[in-house]
């Protein structure tokens, strides 16, 4: 899939200016799975700001359904941001996602640091494609910050308040095979009705 863009283009004062992607960072964003309620993002340059909604009756078990915003690296890295729920929510079980992914195919092997709508925080991994969904849990509830972090086939969580020392988790074992797919995202735990989730201060970096 083409990243999306903001095709329009103006001259002012001989200048070209033409608009940025609308996925900033990222390459595209995609509904992974079953998701009759269409998922979408929006990107705010100024604030540093990506606003997530997305459907899906969850990400769990042998197969996924929700938004994913993403895009594809190789060897180590991690992912870092501020998240928060837009609302009160349909359902306890929303999860906003950092994902690090094989594919874009719902039974893909993959692992996500998921805060759940009633502040759950967990590491949850699948191993391999189509197998069940396993988890790794944070003794913390409700984080504002999340990291997840891979190495090699090891992956953990980090979790806490922004400024704070954030507090480890895992690892989990996935084998995953370079390029993977990594994003954040949103699972609105009911297929029926879309959540949102605000994702600020993003960073996908190189670990050593």
């Amino acid at each position: 899939m083409k990243p999306k863009l903001l095709v329009a283009a103006a001259v002012v004062s001989g200048v070209l200016l033409i608009a940025q992607k609308t996925t900033g960072i990222f390459e595209s964003n995609t509904d992974i799975g079953v998701t009759p309620q269409k998922g979408s993002v929006a990107y705010d340059d100024t604030k540093g700001e990506y606003r997530i909604t997305g459907g899906g009756a969850n990400i769990w078990a042998a197969a996924d359904a929700f938004q994913f915003l993403w895009k594809r690296v190789s060897g180590d890295i991690s992912l870092t941001t501020d998240v928060h729920f837009e609302g009160a929510g349909a359902v306890g079980h929303r999860k906003a996602v950092l994902m690090i992914r094989q594919s874009l195919e719902p039974d893909a092997a993959y692992a996500d640091v998921a805060l759940h709508g009633d502040g759950l925080t967990s590491l949850q991994f699948r191993p391999t494609a189509g197998a069940i969904t396993q988890e790794i849990r944070s003794s913390l509830t409700a984080a504002t910050r999340l990291r997840i972090v891979r190495h090699g086939n090891e992956f953990t969580m980090s979790a806490g308040a922004p400024g704070a020392e954030l507090q480890s988790s895992g690892p989990a074992m996935v084998v995953l095979q370079d390029p993977v797919y990594v994003g954040i995202g949103i699972c609105s735990h009911d297929a029926s009705v879309l959540e949102t989730a605000v994702f600020s201060n993003v960073r996908v970096e190189p670990e050593h």
